[in-house]
């Protein structure tokens, strides 16, 4: 299933064009391959070509599911190439901007932490998960580290996984976004969030462990986790977990006072 981290990737891919009088198209070169995300997340972007309207003229761009420019499936496994992408770009309505005004009062800070994965994505759920029991005991300290209030965002009707911590409920990942733009840091796993951060301008620590590589779909101003080579593999994988197990919450702590430093300097 395609992510919502790949659209966020399309989306810096297109980056700029509109001001070149020209449009992205995500595709094959004859016609365009979205997925449910990339009608979220394109959205008022003039940047892309809407669905049905692209044309020779276009700037056709092979980023599409089964054509990714990080990397490649092979076998059991991804093969993850060295790849810069810059921060993606979401046009964000009036009504969002304000829900997330609505709900982080003006002076707040707050950390974003994110303990949910996919269950089945590019891999594994559990290929990318640190464990709710590490990110508890994270917020538990992370006021006291940092001076930010942790916060979970939860798709309304979900259930927090996280205890004594606010949660804000988000309707849409675009709201979630929101917030997110709003956010003093974010510390989570690779993927939609973290990508959104970037796009947002948020400072980030990515818990990677073994799966992937900041190599491939990281940015550079962030504080990236990682252990050793990534295995790529797409199978609940013992390297995985025993990548993950070997982040201690000291180290997170440690990054994410190192991002918060590198903000107040800026």
């Amino acid at each position: 299933m395609p992510g919502l981290g790949d659209e966020l990737q399309a989306t810096a891919l297109a980056r700029g064009l509109a001001a070149q009088g020209k449009r992205a198209a995500f595709g094959d070169g004859r016609r365009q391959i979205w997925s449910a995300q990339s009608h979220q997340l394109f959205a008022g972007n003039p940047n892309i070509a809407p669905l049905g309207t692209e044309t020779a003229a276009d700037t056709w761009i092979e980023h599409y599911r089964g054509h990714r420019l990080y990397g490649e499936v092979k076998g059991n496994r991804w093969v993850f190439r060295d790849f810069v992408c810059p921060p993606g770009e979401v046009f964000l309505t009036k009504e969002e901007k304000a829900f997330a005004l609505g709900r982080v009062w003006s002076g707040d800070r707050i950390a974003i932490v994110e303990p949910r994965v996919k269950p089945v994505g590019a891999c594994q759920g559990a290929n990318k998960s640190w464990g709710v029991p590490k990110y508890q005991e994270l917020a538990s300290r992370l006021l006291a580290a940092t001076g930010c209030h942790p916060v979970q965002l939860v798709p309304t009707g979900d259930a927090p996984l996280l205890s004594d911590v606010d949660v804000i409920e988000t309707p849409s990942f675009r709201h979630a976004l929101a917030v997110l733009g709003l956010a003093a840091l974010y510390i989570g796993p690779e993927g939609g969030l973290h990508h959104g951060a970037a796009a947002m301008g948020a400072p980030a620590v990515v818990i990677f462990g073994g799966f992937n590589t900041p190599r491939s779909t990281g940015y550079s101003w962030h504080e990236n986790i990682a252990v050793g080579e990534p295995c790529g593999s797409i199978e609940a994988c013992w390297h995985c977990r025993a990548a993950m197990d070997s982040i201690s919450v000291d180290r997170v702590l440690e990054g994410a006072v190192r991002q918060l430093g590198k903000r107040e300097a800026a």
